[in-house]
């Protein structure tokens, strides 16, 4: 009997370190799901722009090309498009880089500058005219900022009175937003980057901010602003649907093109031209027909 009682005694205690082992095993199982329960993503802006332009630019459009790589680090620049009529092929451009944003300088006749700035590979994109274009070498403003920083999109309260400005105004953030996981960006904030409407027209600025006084280094905090450059401006023309292509969603009907201007001032010149012919035609005929008979004692016939 006692020999029995020991056997019961000593398989009770078996059986409770097992259940205490597989409560144990169970706690551990539970806490490593716990630990392996995925935590809330935080959205990261992950927008990246490729940069080209057409053949035919020239030396300004380059520069101008050069200041805004510069200005935004999340840009990727690749060489010139040989074809103006096959926009189709940078939607696949855009891919093959990693790239979600397309900024293209089209340049036609050498003297007229159209930007392109679109969202790939979807849309919408939109078609601008540049114009009073200036460079930062040819400002020399004594505003300076640091390469690669980020910079402040500034825009102006009227881009929300109208559908074509809010939809120019979201473009133009994930364009020019630099986001902060850019590889080549730098973790400061100092200049900021302002696009105000005028006339029907886009204005580009860039300005440093400078939180001390220049003049009175040693005197209380005072934010200020001094331009940087480049600053040019855009007039939109049309707003497609689709990347490059698609419906148009708005045009601006006040458009005229500078070809169109150029021919306009060649036919007025043209017209002044015409006008003096005209002219000296009708003075030939009124001396034709003022012109006096040749009297019969004139000189030349008395003594011929």
């Amino acid at each position: 009997m006692a020999s029995l009682q020991k056997t019961q005694k000593a398989n009770a205690a078996k059986a409770d370190a097992k259940g205490k082992g597989k409560r144990k095993a169970e706690e551990i199982v539970g806490a490593d799901e716990e630990m392996q329960a995925p935590a809330p993503k935080k959205m990261k802006n992950k927008q990246r722009v490729l940069l080209l332009s057409s053949r035919g630019i020239t030396h300004r459009m380059r520069h101008l090309m050069n200041d805004i790589e510069a200005l935004l680090p999340h840009v990727k620049k690749d060489s010139k498009l040989d074809s103006k009529n096959n926009l189709h092929l940078l939607p696949e451009l855009a891919d093959l880089n990693n790239c979600n944003n397309t900024l293209y300088f089209e340049a036609r006749r050498h003297e007229d500058l159209y930007l392109w700035a679109a969202k790939t590979p979807n849309g919408p994109s939109i078609k601008m005219h540049v114009q009073n274009v200036h460079t930062m070498d040819e400002l020399k403003m004594t505003g300076n900022c640091l390469k690669g920083s980020r910079g402040i999109v500034s825009f102006d309260k009227t881009f929300d009175e109208s559908e074509w400005g809010r939809l120019t105004k979201e473009v133009f953030t994930h364009i020019f937003g630099v986001p902060a996981q850019a590889r080549k960006a730098k973790p400061f904030i100092d200049h900021i980057l302002t696009f105000t409407i005028l006339d029907n027209k886009i204005w580009f600025r860039n300005f440093q901010i400078i939180e001390k006084d220049p003049l009175q280094p040693n005197g209380p905090p005072q934010t200020t602003m001094i331009e940087v450059g480049p600053r040019f401006v855009l007039t939109p023309i049309r707003i497609f649907e689709g990347a490059f292509s698609g419906a148009t969603v708005y045009s601006n009907p006040e458009f005229i093109s500078p070809a169109a201007v150029r021919s306009a001032l060649k036919r007025e010149k043209g017209d002044k031209y015409g006008k003096r012919k005209t002219a000296e035609v009708e003075r030939a005929e009124r001396m034709e027909t003022r012109k006096r008979d040749e009297d019969e004692l004139a000189v030349s016939k008395v003594f011929a």
